[in-house]
């Protein structure tokens, strides 16, 4: 399924899903506002079931999935949330789930998919290998495959955080998320641009993984060449459906440096006291970076996930 989702399929997808995920918590901090000069509303999506805005999505895939493919169960490939979030909703559902994920994937992570009850077979770390280990799968179980963001119904479910981030607080200026494969963000920019065409939607990403952007200046879906950072969840390329919602409806994409990625995520777990992933604090580094872009401007953040080694920490 991949045609354009629109902002009813986000209020569907919303009311589908209302009764399993969590309703995150919007929050502020007064010394992140005076250190940015912005008011900044963060919707911890964090604090989201398996700890990040996945679990959104694939709940509403496997939630409009017919009686024999409940039957034959999902499967995916994904070295993180996608995976766990997929294998959670699926074992609320009753169904099976299949993963392909990565040798070298964290071991937190194999950790978590193994929990929630999903069957995982390891590859090696390619996309080569990812790929075909998973059409193996599908050829065996005849399991449907969920992707992590080239799915109209993901891209509905993720839009959802922005939808309540929105009806919290309907007076913002900007809506921010980071963007990786950009399944959050044209989930973000749809529900955005539904509920207030004057709100500009703006996705923030790594330098070192800059595809997003470069696809965007150009017109042409320019794909990720050995994506280099600390942002793991933000390695991944566009797809041709996420890159036209992009192109439709997001108005700016900024990049960042590594480090303000680190000084932004420091910052938020030092003064907010919340653990953040790398991914989630590529917003906060674009507004520190492009300070005077933002200054004086209510701006909401999408906080993606806080799945981090905790042995691993970059500061």
């Amino acid at each position: 399924m991949s045609e354009i989702p629109n902002f009813k399929d986000i209020l569907s997808a919303h009311e589908r899903i209302k009764p399993f995920i969590h309703k995150t918590p919007v929050l502020s901090s007064e010394s992140i506002n005076k250190i940015t000069g912005t008011s900044l509303f963060f919707k911890c999506e964090n604090l989201q079931k398996v700890g990040a805005f996945k679990f959104r999505g694939a709940s509403n895939a496997i939630l409009q999935l017919n009686e024999a493919q409940r039957k034959k169960g999902v499967a995916t490939h994904s070295s993180g949330n996608h995976a766990a979030a997929l294998a959670l909703a699926a074992k609320n559902a009753g169904i099976k789930a299949y993963v392909v994920m990565p040798e070298n994937a964290p071991e937190i992570k194999k950790k978590a998919v193994k929990s929630y009850g999903a069957e995982i077979t390891f590859c090696t770390p390619t996309l080569e290998a990812r790929e075909s280990t998973l059409q193996e799968l599908i050829k065996q179980t005849g399991a449907v495959f969920i992707h992590p963001y080239d799915n109209s119904q993901i891209i509905c479910g993720q839009g959802t955080a922005a939808l309540e981030l929105l009806q919290n607080k309907n007076d913002l200026d900007i809506v921010m998320a980071p963007v990786g494969g950009g399944g959050l963000i044209s989930g973000t920019a749809i529900a955005t641009k539904g509920l207030d065409t004057k709100i500009k939607v703006f996705a923030a990403e790594p330098e070192m993984a800059d595809d997003a952007y470069r696809s965007f200046k150009s017109g042409m879906l320019l794909p990720s060449v050995t994506p280099n950072t600390i942002a793991d969840g933000l390695r991944t390329s566009l797809s041709e459906l996420t890159f036209k919602i992009i192109l439709n409806k997001v108005d700016i994409i900024l990049t960042v440096s590594e480090k303000s990625i680190i000084k932004a995520m420091r910052l938020i777990w030092e003064r907010m006291k919340i653990i953040v992933e790398p991914s989630s604090a590529v917003p906060l580094a674009a507004i520190l970076e492009h300070s005077l872009m933002f200054e004086g401007k209510k701006v909401g953040i999408i906080i993606s996930g806080g799945n981090v080694d905790l042995s691993n920490l970059p500061f």
